[in-house]
């Protein structure tokens, strides 16, 4: 409850992180700049956008284009049609993968499957609900598309234990057809 009193609690700083509720507002211009620009973005691009590499955002208007508002600059290049492949793309692959952990006969396998289309999942709520201006923004970049190493080198090793998943279910597969025959 002291903390609540504090006078330092409801300081500039601490306030402009709901600079997403309003970002509009004049208080709000300097916390909102790259949430603001990124509604520039996806307004510009329209249903099918202004053409592959033709944003005008990404040149410097939008701040970390390529990494947190990828999805930005991929609605103003292709449109809300770009954006819903690239979504049905991902959810295929949350599909898929949930699709392996069901089809597993390992229990390591299907906590892996399961655990991993969660964060895919988690992931691309976070990032789309922060450029959409839904949640705060919190830096998660947009799996499979946002630059960054950290990120693609662990969604490799992810997608490298769903392949894996996937072969083990073949074997066992054919094993059993295999057996069966004779």
């Amino acid at each position: 409850m002291i903390y609540l009193v504090h006078p330092d609690f409801f300081s500039q700083t601490r306030l402009g992180r709901f600079a997403f509720l309003d970002p509009f507002n004049e208080a709000n211009l300097d916390a909102s700049y790259q949430l603001r620009n990124g509604y520039y973005a996806i307004a510009d691009g329209g249903i099918f956008g202004k053409g592959f590499g033709n944003s005008v955002q990404k040149l410097g208007f939008l701040p970390e284009s390529h990494t947190d508002f990828i999805s930005a600059v991929i609605s103003e290049e292709l449109g809300i049609m770009g954006i819903l492949v690239t979504l049905s793309l991902i959810l295929f692959f949350i599909w898929k993968a949930f699709h392996i952990a069901l089809r597993s006969q390992s229990a390591f396998d299907t906590s892996i499957c399961i655990g991993f289309a969660t964060w895919i999942a988690v992931q691309t709520f976070l990032n789309l609900g922060g450029v959409s201006g839904m949640i705060p923004l919190t830096g998660v970049p947009l799996p499979f598309i946002s630059f960054g190493g950290t990120s693609i080198i662990t969604l490799s090793c992810g997608v490298g234990f769903l392949i894996s998943a996937e072969r083990q279910i073949t074997l066992t597969e054919r094993r059993n057809t295999h057996a069966n025959q004779q």
